[in-house]
């Protein structure tokens, strides 16, 4: 009688300090916060909290500067090694957000490693936090880049047309040349100097002549 007692309840007491065990456990994430440092400096505290079905973090860091928070949403239990170590979930989500200058700026979908065969409902999913992400290291709408602006073409001197320009008029040429030649004047003035004045035009004429020749 005792020994089929016995047989009875050793399973039933295996059960139950598995469950203990494994609520102790989830209770030894969510008591004792992981601390970390940032690229930063930052001093972070991962805190775990259960609700409902669903299993909250909040992430809260602070440095002489600044502090800040956030907090992640997600359903780990679905994964069968968050399971068997919880601890070791974050531990893992750690890693990644030690690595950044501000914690809050990780990816907004966080899967351990050790859950990568899960599904995605096994994920933590960003919440919320105490600032917007506009940072470097998240994750920014590229801004288009600006074409350089092309330099206007000067404008071409414009040729005079020399259909509409006014001709010029022709200068009238200076005659320098004397109206008699030199011969002639001559002529005259010897004419008038030994011939008798009826008789100059005659004389001026032969003597023209002779010049000439």
């Amino acid at each position: 009688m005792w020994t089929q007692v016995s047989a009875l309840l050793l399973p039933l007491a295996c059960c139950l300090w598995s469950a203990e065990a494994q609520t102790a456990n989830r209770q030894s994430i969510w008591n004792d916060p992981i601390q970390f440092n940032t690229k930063a400096k930052d001093q972070c505290t991962m805190t775990i909290t259960g609700q409902g079905e669903y299993t909250r973090l909040r992430l809260t860091c602070q440095s002489r500067q600044r502090s800040y928070w956030c907090e992640y949403i997600g359903r780990p239990h679905t994964c069968g090694s968050y399971n068997k170590n919880p601890r070791h979930y974050f531990v893992q989500m750690m890693w990644g957000l030690r690595k950044l200058h501000n914690a809050c700026l990780g990816p907004r979908q966080i899967k351990p490693h050790m859950c990568r065969k899960a599904g995605d409902e096994s994920q933590m999913v960003f919440s919320t936090g105490s600032f917007s992400r506009t940072s470097p290291e998240a994750p920014t709408r590229a801004k288009p880049a600006t074409q350089p602006t092309r330099p206007q073409p000067r404008p071409r001197p414009t040729r005079p047309d020399p259909a509409r320009q006014p001709k010029a008029k022709p200068t009238a040429r200076t005659n320098s040349e004397p109206l008699t030649p030199p011969v002639e004047s001559n002529a005259k003035r010897l004419a008038q100097q030994y011939c008798w004045r009826s008789l100059r035009g005659i004389c001026s004429y032969f003597i023209g002549l002779v010049r000439k020749n």
